[in-house]
């Protein structure tokens, strides 16, 4: 399952400075992102709110079965430290996005703190941005079930206690001289045997 998660002021993609965000809603971007990793057969979870302990408290909830984030943080791309820590918790990958390009956006761009916590960063593709990553988590996560060993499964019980009853109630027939033992056939006796051989 990835998960698809936008912070503050995301609600209003399609309407809010549509020359920099694009005329995309946040419902066309989920709608996007579903069908991206449908075609994967993979689950999308998405979480919006304007909130930062929502956002942290909604991945958390999410993190054992979460197998790839989709983080747009919004505004708090460069204020937040605890989203940062709660994606540098996870076990999975997560993939920062921005609808605009925030490194060239301002006459002094801020850097984005969650920087160090993500797998990378995809800007100022417009609604497209989420596209392209649910496209690479989705491959991850092919590539890592084709590399994935096979599976190899121990015996049942039941089928163990067979096996051991099997075994005790008919023991492998024993072979001595190449002669089985076992054998209904009669030993012929070798009636021109001597008694002791002188040595040569």
């Amino acid at each position: 399952m990835i998960l698809l998660v936008n912070g503050p002021n995301l609600n209003l993609l399609g309407e809010r400075e549509p020359e920099v965000y694009g005329r995309e809603t946040l419902a066309d971007v989920e709608r996007m992102v579903n069908e991206a990793c449908a075609a994967y057969g993979v689950e999308v979870r998405a979480f919006q709110s304007n909130g930062e302990g929502a956002l942290i408290d909604f991945i958390q909830a999410h993190r054992h079965e979460a197998q790839g984030v989709i983080v747009n943080p919004g505004a708090l791309a460069h204020t937040s430290l605890a989203l940062p820590d709660c994606l540098a918790a996870l076990s999975c990958p997560a993939i920062e996005v921005h609808v605009s390009n925030i490194h060239a956006r301002e006459p002094r761009p801020r850097p984005s703190l969650l920087a160090t916590a993500v797998r990378g960063q995809i800007v100022g593709l417009g609604a497209l941005g989420y596209y392209y990553a649910a496209l690479h988590l989705c491959a991850l996560l092919s590539r890592a079930a084709e590399e994935e060993p096979p599976r190899v499964t121990a015996p049942s019980v039941a089928a163990q206690l067979a096996f051991a009853t099997s075994a005790v109630a008919r023991p492998p027939p024993a072979v001595a001289s190449g002669v089985d033992i076992e054998s209904d056939e009669e030993i012929p006796e070798d009636l021109s045997a001597r008694g002791e051989y002188e040595p040569l």
